[in-house]
C-alpha cells in the first residue's frame, strides 16, 4: 500500500517535466521542419523529413544572427561582472558593519524589485541619450545592472550574514587587513551565493528586451532578443527560423547554469537561510 502513494507522486513528477520540456522538445524539432510541416494540422510531433534550410540560409547564411549572439554576450558578460563587483561589498557591509539606516537600505531595495524594467526605460533613455550611452555596450550594461543590482544585494547579504565574524577576526589577526581578510577568507566561503548572483545576472542582462528596444536602435547593437524580429514581416512569418535562432540563443545560458549548477543550488538555500 506505501508504493501506490510513490508511485503516483512519481507519475506525476514525470508528467510535469514532460509538460515543461515539450515547448523545448518543439522548438528544436521546428527548426528541422518545413513551414508546412510546422503549420500542419494534426501537428507533426516527430519531423516525417528533415529540412536545414533555417539553419542553413537564417542562421549560419546570415552575419547578423552570430553579431547579435555576441552582442548579448558581451551585455550580460558585462552586467554580471559589474553587479558582482557593486553587489558584493554592499551586501558584505549590511551584514557586518554597524551602519545606521542599514534596515531602510534593505527596504529600499527591496521596494525596488517591485518597479518594472517599463517605468525606466524612458527616463534612462532620456539620461543616457544626453550623456552619449545610447546604442553603446556600456548603456546597455549599466541598465541592466540597475535592474539586476537591488536582487544581488538582497540575495548575497544573508549569503555573507552566515559566516562566522571569527574567520574574518582571525585573519586580521594574523595581519591580513580588512580587505585582505574579505578578499582571502570572505569570498572563497561565499563562492556559491556569489556563483548564483553571477548566473542570475548574467541571464538578467541575456534576456533583457525593454532596454534592448529602447536603448539599441541601431541594428548593430541589436542583442538576440531583438534579434529576433528580424524573422517576423508585415505578411510572412518565419518560424522555422525564428525558432532555430531561439535555439542557437538558448545555448550559452544553458551552459552557463549547466556548468555552475551545483554552486546556484547552494547559493540559493544559503541565501534563504538569514
Amino acid at each position: 500500500m506505501r508504493t501506490r502513494p510513490y508511485f503516483f507522486r512519481k507519475v506525476a513528477g514525470i508528467g510535469l517535466v514532460v509538460v515543461y520540456l515539450f515547448p523545448i522538445y518543439w522548438m528544436i524539432t521546428a527548426t528541422v521542419k518545413t513551414q508546412e510541416a510546422i503549420r500542419a494540422v494534426p501537428p507533426q510531433i516527430v519531423p516525417l523529413s528533415w529540412d536545414l534550410s533555417s539553419w542553413t540560409d537564417r542562421i549560419f547564411g546570415d552575419p547578423r544572427v552570430m553579431r547579435y549572439i555576441m552582442n548579448s554576450f558581451i551585455v550580460a558578460t558585462g552586467t554580471m561582472v559589474l553587479t558582482l563587483a557593486l553587489a558584493t561589498p554592499a551586501a558584505y557591509a549590511l551584514a557586518r558593519l554597524r551602519l545606521k539606516g542599514k534596515s531602510l537600505l534593505m527596504i529600499l531595495s527591496l521596494a525596488s524589485l517591485m518597479f518594472p524594467a517599463i517605468m525606466l526605460a524612458t527616463p534612462l533613455f532620456v539620461i543616457f541619450n544626453r550623456l552619449g550611452l545610447t546604442d553603446s555596450y556600456l548603456g546597455l550594461i549599466l541598465a541592466d545592472t540597475s535592474l539586476a543590482l537591488p536582487y544581488a544585494i538582497v540575495l548575497l547579504r544573508p549569503t555573507f550574514a552566515r559566516i562566522p565574524a571569527d574567520f574574518a577576526e582571525a585573519a586580521q589577526i594574523d595581519g591580513a587587513g580588512v580587505f585582505g581578510a574579505f578578499w582571502r577568507v570572505v569570498l572563497p566561503i561565499a563562492r556559491p551565493g556569489l556563483a548564483t548572483v553571477g548566473v542570475l545576472s548574467f541571464l538578467w542582462g541575456w534576456g533583457d528586451l525593454v532596454f534592448a528596444l529602447t536603448l539599441a536602435t541601431e541594428d548593430r547593437m541589436r542583442p538576440v532578443t531583438t534579434g529576433l524580429w528580424g524573422f517576423f514581416g508585415a505578411n510572412t512569418s518565419d518560424w522555422g527560423g525564428a525558432m532555430a535562432f531561439s535555439t542557437l540563443a538558448m545555448l550559452p545560458p544553458l551552459l552557463v547554469f549547466l556548468w555552475s549548477q551545483r554552486l546556484v543550488v547552494a547559493g540559493v538555500a544559503a541565501g534563504g537561510l538569514k
